[in-house]
């Protein structure tokens, strides 16, 4: 990948007293997938809007492939939005709805029709273009609405939480799917949710919001394995995170670290644990059985807890729960502890 599709310099945003966006950098490369994750209120939904044009920085600057458009209106840059309610004209066929944009822009009937055909075969829909939307299951509208932003061959497709809609199975089937089309055109698509997995799963790179300021950014298994702060261990993934003396009496040092429950080996409490690994005995306070797995939360002796996550691949739901209240031994590799940073 080369070059820079998308810059935020410096950009903040406040609407009255409320500070949305608070001094966000960002660069996104030409081509890649790049996620925006983060909870309701912590401004990525902000700075996509800021990047298609309908909301004005209060400072900073938006460039596009280098160029500042920090000023113009949305229909000057070359971006298009994907929403979450699809927007679809109900009286108009699949292909009217996909091909309309090029209708405002007054290119030819045929041109036109060609380029809405070949949209729709991008997402595998070539043989429902004289459909109504309301013919459509949920995942099919979506990828219309898809097809309709792409059919003007943005240099930039924005998706701001367009699978919210979707129930869960379709909702993972839909972000594999995605993920394959925007392989195949090779366009930057900047995607904005508050939803770990999905941002996981889809990403090339991600970027974590918090309260209107980016608290981390890289590879999805750079932010997954190696959080930065607090926040992201918490919010992207299970959290274990120790400090103070509940840190001090696991690893000798006050300092805040996390360790994921995937990590952790669940052991009796006389098994011989090596100079590698890390240790800390306790109780199992809660059993929560999963099917695929279960989550065991520990009470340390020492102070503090930790989730404990573990396959189920030969134990029962009974096996399972009967180790609650039961004294075990935690240990892991002392080379996935993460040291992180705290919040004030």
């Amino acid at each position: 990948m080369n070059g820079t599709a998308v810059r935020l310099d410096g950009v903040r945003k406040r609407f009255g007293d409320v500070v949305a966006v608070d001094g966000v950098d960002l660069e996104v490369r030409t081509g890649e997938f790049f996620s925006m994750l983060g909870p309701s209120g912590s401004g990525k939904t902000t700075c996509l809007r800021m990047i298609a044009g309908f909301e004005a920085p209060s400072e900073g600057r938006v460039l596009l492939e280098g160029r500042d458009v920090t000023d113009l209106a949305p229909y000057e840059r070359d971006v298009n939005t994907v929403f979450q309610d699809y927007a679809l004209f109900p009286h108009m066929t699949v292909l009217e709805n996909v091909s309309y944009g090029l209708k405002v822009k007054k290119v030819s009937k045929p041109e036109r029709r060609q380029r809405a055909v070949d949209a729709l075969e991008m997402v595998r829909l070539a043989d429902l273009g004289t459909r109504k939307p309301g013919e459509l299951s949920g995942g099919q509208r979506q990828r219309v609405a898809l097809a309709r932003a792409l059919v003007n061959r943005p240099s930039v497709l924005l998706l701001d939480e367009p699978l919210g809609a979707l129930d869960l199975k379709l909702r993972q089937a839909m972000q594999i799917e995605l993920k394959e089309i925007q392989q195949a055109v090779g366009l930057t698509f900047i995607y904005v949710t508050h939803d770990q997995e999905e941002a996981l799963t889809m990403s090339d790179r991600m970027a974590v919001f918090s309260a209107g300021r980016i608290e981390q950014i890289g590879t999805p298994a750079d932010v997954y394995e190696k959080p930065e702060t607090d926040f992201v261990a918490g919010f992207v993934g299970t959290s274990n995170v120790l400090s103070g003396a509940d840190a001090e009496a696991v690893t000798g040092s006050a300092e805040a670290f996390t360790i994921r429950p995937e990590k952790i080996k669940l052991g009796k409490v006389d098994e011989p644990v090596g100079p590698d690994r890390s240790s800390a005995g306790g109780h199992v306070r809660e059993v929560v059985y999963l099917g695929a797995f279960t989550r065991y939360l520990v009470a340390l002796d020492a102070g503090g807890e930790l989730v404990v996550v573990e396959q189920n691949l030969s134990t029962s739901s009974m096996q399972a729960l009967q180790v609650k209240g039961e004294a075990v031994l935690l240990s892991w590799e002392k080379e996935y502890n993460r040291t992180v940073e705290q919040a004030g």
